[in-house]
């Protein structure tokens, strides 16, 4: 079973050596594909050397993670931002579990001094268990035929992690597995813990309930919670 891992970027010049480096044992089995969204730093000279295929695309998660796929060759697909890492032996798990389960997920850890970031974690690992949702930053990983079944990510600005799932779900259950990734928790840290959890509900509850994925996007950019009115 041969895998690609696909990370989009933008201007990740901070963290994008780590995050590779930690990758090179995989590469007998994996081709490492970067798919940069128009950065203005040095992300693409410090990956260059580190990945076997670098990638331009416009800028957007769900775009830049489509074009690596329509460019990988492998059997199954790993999408990984570039400041999360992959547990140990992680394809070795992929492959032991995948089968009549054609997609799933690792468990999380946020990397971070905050006490509610544990409490975070082992939320978000209980509501994917019960929902069958993954977010992004858990690792979804998925049979390459899977992905071209559902057409890959909608090409929306936010929640597109959650739509791939949805539409995968009518595939197969996703496999969840035990083994945690470590994600970066800045993004915790710079909006304020308690702050984000309420920002991140809002923007499920206005997806939920309908609301356009563009609107949902600038709302999170700002920082401000949805209302189901005039924003």
């Amino acid at each position: 079973m041969k895998f690609s891992i696909i990370i989009p970027a933008l201007n990740e010049e901070q963290g994008i050596k780590d995050c590779l480096l930690a990758l090179q044992h995989y590469r007998d089995q994996a081709e490492i594909i970067l798919v940069d969204g128009g950065s203005h730093d040095q992300t693409l000279s410090i990956a260059t050397p580190l990945v076997d295929k670098v990638l331009k695309s416009e800028k957007g998660r769900a775009r830049q993670m489509n074009v690596g796929a329509n460019s990988a060759t492998g059997d199954v697909l790993i999408f990984l931002h570039a400041d999360t890492y992959l547990p140990d032996k992680a394809l070795t798990l992929i492959s032991e579990g995948i089968g009549e389960a054609v997609w799933g997920r690792f468990d999380i850890c946020l990397t971070g001094a905050h006490w509610m970031l544990a409490v975070i974690a082992q939320f978000m690992n209980w509501r994917s268990r019960l929902t069958g949702i993954s977010t992004g930053d858990q690792v979804i990983f998925v049979t390459k035929a899977a992905f071209n079944t559902v057409n890959g990510y909608p090409t929306i600005a936010l929640m597109e992690d959650i739509s791939l799932c949805h539409a995968l779900k009518k595939l197969s259950p996703s496999l969840c597995l035990h083994a945690k990734v470590h994600s970066s928790a800045r993004r915790w840290q710079e909006f304020g813990v308690f702050k984000i959890i309420l920002l991140m509900w809002s923007c499920r509850l206005g997806y939920f309930l309908g609301e356009n994925p563009e609107v949902l996007a600038r709302i999170y950019q700002q920082g401000r919670c949805w209302l189901p009115f005039k924003h």
